[in-house]
């Protein structure tokens, strides 16, 4: 006759304590953990902005309309603006062909080159406009050929966009490289059998693709090229009307004490990359 095993109530009661003890402490580890990160992240960032915001409507709505209608700040978010689109449509073709480049080949110096992309990472924004001021001051290594060509670089429009370009050179890279990565070659083989074309395979079949990852680099190339400060300080001077972009604005009337003026700006700026944020996120939801 076969017997039935019979488990016994207490070891099922035994193994069953155990998450009942740890679950009331996981659940105040993810707590803790979580008001960390948010502490975290309301002193560094949302801290600083409740900040701008109080000190730009210290003086009213009226204060802030009649700081903005100044034509000194016009002339600086056109600058920025310009320098920022500039800077993206150079990004968008020679920074896609970057990362083609250092995915579909093999070639030597590929890992240096691979390496180099995250320079401007660690780089000051500050050397970077001297590096600049030695490669095209009045002095500088190309001093000469410039003088000839009558060409002006530093100081001037043209050396503000080079070192804008040399700040924000990882970030279309940065966001194409993976994408082409996990894409693959098999769909552009399969296009390529068909008889299609070098420029029919990538804008049919590895462009759609990339889109999103297109789209995020230019979203991020343009936020860090409108928030450029110390390069552009460095190389073009700052001059009012000329060469003063909105970071620059706003550190000048700082200096002069414009509180309102300095603070409408950096409002306007905030805004500008919180708009590209949001949207950028919209995008990762809409993809996935």
């Amino acid at each position: 006759m076969t017997t039935v095993p019979k488990f016994s109530p207490r070891r099922r009661t035994n193994t069953s304590r155990p998450g009942r003890i740890s679950r009331p402490i996981d659940i105040w580890r993810r707590r803790l953990l979580i008001g960390i990160v948010v502490t975290y992240v309301g002193l560094l960032i949302l801290a600083p902005l409740a900040s701008l915001v109080s000190g730009a409507f210290a003086e009213g709505v009226g204060a802030i309309i009649t700081a903005l209608s100044d034509e000194a700040v016009f002339s600086a978010f056109r600058l920025t603006v310009f320098i920022a689109l500039i800077t993206v449509m150079v990004h968008a073709v020679f920074g896609t062909a970057l990362a083609w480049v250092l995915v579909r080949y093999r070639f030597p110096g590929h890992r240096l080159l691979n390496a180099l992309i995250d320079l401007p990472f660690a780089v000051s924004p500050v050397v970077v406009g001297y590096m600049l001021l030695l490669l095209f001051g009045r002095n500088g290594l190309l001093a000469p050929v410039l003088d000839a060509f009558e060409i002006k670089v530093a100081f001037a429009v043209p050396g503000m966009i080079l070192a804008t370009m040399f700040v924000t050179l990882p970030f279309m890279a940065r966001e194409l490289i993976p994408v082409l990565e996990a894409f693959g070659i098999e769909q552009e083989h399969a296009a390529a059998t068909l008889g299609a074309s070098g420029w029919q395979t990538f804008w049919r079949v590895t462009f759609p693709a990339l889109r999103w990852g297109f789209i995020y680099g230019i979203i991020l190339t343009f936020a860090r090229a409108l928030g450029e400060f110390g390069a552009v300080l460095v190389v073009g001077g700052g001059v009012q009307g000329r060469t003063e972009t909105a970071t620059l604005f706003i550190f000048r009337s700082l200096d002069e004490r414009q509180y309102v003026g300095a603070y409408s700006a950096a409002l306007v700026l905030g805004l500008i990359s919180l708009t590209l944020v949001i949207g950028t996120e919209l995008l990762r939801r809409k993809e996935k």
